[in-house]
């Protein structure tokens, strides 16, 4: 007897059966511990047997372990209603996850193990995910979403960068590819952002949807490419800082005019969106904390780097995959009110890692500590409530 569609589908576990329901539990899982052994590393209280050093091990595992997860989730999913074909799901959803995960534990415990093993795992995932992604995107030639194949190319790249700084001990090269990464990855949260905040704000706020501006659009997204290219070929430390202040000046003012188009004071009353939305200011904020250090003010490249880091990618990586939870798991967007609490607490946490940090910097490291807690507790929150959603079949009784 033949087996349908559907008695394959509930054959299937249904944490395998789309790609936002490991990977958001992994990378959410993983960023809370994470987070909580580099605040317990801080303090002094234990010392791990990481890859390379703690430093490397924080900046690699929460771009590369942390984000790149969530982003893997997103795409997977997203290209399944982009394409009308089935995305990675089964066996082959569980290779990438068992990629995933094998590089976290080496770089957790590899001390010892050979650099290029470490390396061949590591950088692996990315590329496969391309190919997959790209399958799917080829077949239905759907040119609009091919540019992310690129992104996760580039990406790869900037991994390979923090390799080689580590391996040749040339710290600055380290640096510099958490650098690209991070701002390829805010290029992408705008991107994202541009597509989805007007929609989602129209829908949840029964608002008049804000039309993009194509010149403002054009504006605010090369601007973030052209600081993007100009430290992934090392070209700032060529330019005058002056050049450099410009540069940044100009991408948070045109992101920031974006975003106020958005209307964020019409999204108080909808924890969806307020969270995106003061998530994404972050990204303005960021690149005017650049342009301030360029400028000559006391203000380190680290704090305006956590500005992006903690405070947009946090934010917003938290808020979408609260709600990409829901709406691919069949459920009305509507999270549990302890939700909005998780949301306010990493708010806090890039206040105290950004703002206090830099204001009563004789109290850094206990802003560290306040908000490594705040971070860990925000997440957790996370795993804990939407654990059933993601690892039970769909609520509305459809595959997926």
């Amino acid at each position: 007897m033949q087996i349908t569609d559907r008695q394959k589908e509930d054959q299937l576990t249904p944490i395998l059966r789309q790609a936002f329901r490991p990977l958001f539990l992994l990378g959410a899982g993983f960023s809370a511990l994470a987070i909580l052994l580099w605040g317990l590393t801080l303090a002094g209280k234990i010392s791990l047997p990481v890859y390379g050093n703690s430093i490397f091990w924080h900046s690699h595992e929460m771009l590369f372990g942390f984000v790149v997860a969530i982003v893997l989730g997103f795409l997977l999913t997203a290209v399944q209603n982009w394409t009308g074909l089935r995305a990675p799901h089964g066996n082959t959803l569980l290779i990438l996850c068992v990629l995933w995960a094998a590089a976290r534990l080496c770089f957790l415990f590899g001390s010892q193990l050979p650099w290029w093993l470490v390396v061949a795992v590591d950088i692996s995932l990315l590329p496969v995910a391309a190919f997959l992604f790209g399958r799917m995107v080829l077949k239905v030639k759907q040119t609009r979403n091919l540019f992310f194949i690129p992104i996760l190319l580039l990406l790869t790249v900037c991994n390979l960068q923090m390799h080689y700084g580590l391996h040749f001990q040339h710290y600055n090269m380290q640096l510099l590819g958490a650098y690209n990464t991070v701002f390829l990855v805010t290029i992408l949260m705008a991107i994202i952002g541009g597509r989805v905040m007007p929609m989602f704000t129209a829908n949840g706020t029964m608002t008049a949807k804000v039309q993009p501006i194509l010149w403002l659009e054009r504006i605010a997204l090369m601007s973030l490419w052209f600081i993007f290219v100009v430290h992934f070929l090392n070209l700032h430390i060529h330019l005058p800082n002056s050049v450099m202040a410009f540069l940044f000046a100009v991408a948070a003012l045109a992101a920031g005019i974006r975003g106020a188009r958005w209307k964020i004071w019409v999204t108080w009353r909808v924890p969806l969106l307020w969270s995106l939305h003061i998530a994404y200011w972050f990204i303005p904020i960021g690149m005017a904390l650049f342009a301030l250090h360029y400028a000559g003010f006391q203000l380190t490249q680290s704090i305006a780097m956590h500005a992006l880091t903690v405070g947009a990618m946090g934010g917003m990586i938290l808020s979408m995959i609260a709600r990409v939870s829901l709406g691919h798991s069949g459920r009305p967007l509507q999270p549990k009110l302890i939700m909005s609490g998780a949301f306010l607490l990493v708010i806090l946490a890039v206040l105290m890692r950004v703002l206090l940090t830099w204001l009563v910097p004789e109290m850094t490291g206990q802003w560290l500590m306040f908000s490594t807690l705040t971070w860990v507790l925000a997440y957790g929150i996370y795993v804990v409530v939407y654990f059933n959603v993601l690892t039970t079949p769909r609520a509305d009784g459809n595959p997926g």
